[in-house]
């Protein structure tokens, strides 16, 4: 690590891995490129270690003995409101649905290559702190709103539960409303990274979305899939 950096300026990581070597290989990694690590082996401690430390970002394992990374997201995403990116096999497509349903923001397949890890956590820091600068940062749509300084949406005045990555879709199309955003446009601007045609998160995404701002799932109003293309956020009439 860098000694001439100030602890108070780096971005503090959990890793809750318990690979023993790829967990220190990880965090040595993260600490020469500027971050403070953290590390949890043990599955059982993860919960609490997340909502006592209140990291900066959450690297977790989907298999940990104790309590599996799924169960630790699903139970630690109303209290912590930063990313968790989930590392998952490389062949089970369920494994990342099942991380993207119970909250995580973004995952990795093992085995992690360091500089695509180091990539994907540099854009959820990023996202998470694009809120504090930039232009239009309240949008209102009918009983809708979606404030981006604050990161919270409320319908008809009642907060909406959003992950981190949810709100950043919505916000994302929102902000482009009467406009299709492709797939491609949505991986380029949310992930950093090329659509591959295949990765079903950003669908995952919007089909948790929909019922949470009152859209129906059945017959969408507010987000319209435009097949072949990608999604429109319909403007109010």
């Amino acid at each position: 690590m860098d000694e001439s950096l100030d602890p108070r300026e780096q971005d503090h990581v959990l890793i809750i891995e318990d690979d023993e070597r790829l967990a220190e290989l990880t965090r040595d990694y993260l600490e020469a490129n500027g971050f403070r690590v953290t590390l949890e082996a043990d599955g059982a401690q993860g919960v609490e270690r997340i909502l006592n430390l209140q990291p900066d970002l959450v690297i977790l394992d989907l298999m940990l003995p104790g309590e599996d990374g799924l169960s630790i997201c699903r139970r630690v995403r109303s209290d912590y409101p930063g990313p968790i990116l989930m590392l998952t096999a490389r062949t089970d497509d369920m494994d990342q649905v099942l991380g993207l349903e119970m909250g995580a923001d973004d995952y990795v397949a093992k085995p992690v290559q360091p500089r695509v890890l180091l990539a994907r956590m540099r854009a959820l820091l990023r996202r998470r702190e694009a809120g504090a600068a930039g232009e239009e940062q309240r949008l209102v749509f009918g009983d809708l709103e979606i404030d981006n300084a604050t990161r919270e949406a409320f319908l008809a005045g009642e907060r909406i539960d959003l992950t981190s990555a949810e709100f950043d879709l919505l916000w994302l199309l929102a902000s482009n409303a009467g406009r299709v955003l492709t797939r491609e446009e949505i991986f380029a601007q949310l992930r950093g990274i090329k659509y591959d045609g295949q990765d079903r998160s950003i669908d995952v995404r919007v089909s948790r979305i929909r019922p949470k701002i009152g859209d129906d799932p059945n017959q969408p109003q507010r987000i319209k899939t435009v097949r072949s293309k990608g999604y429109l956020f319909v403007k109010d009439g």
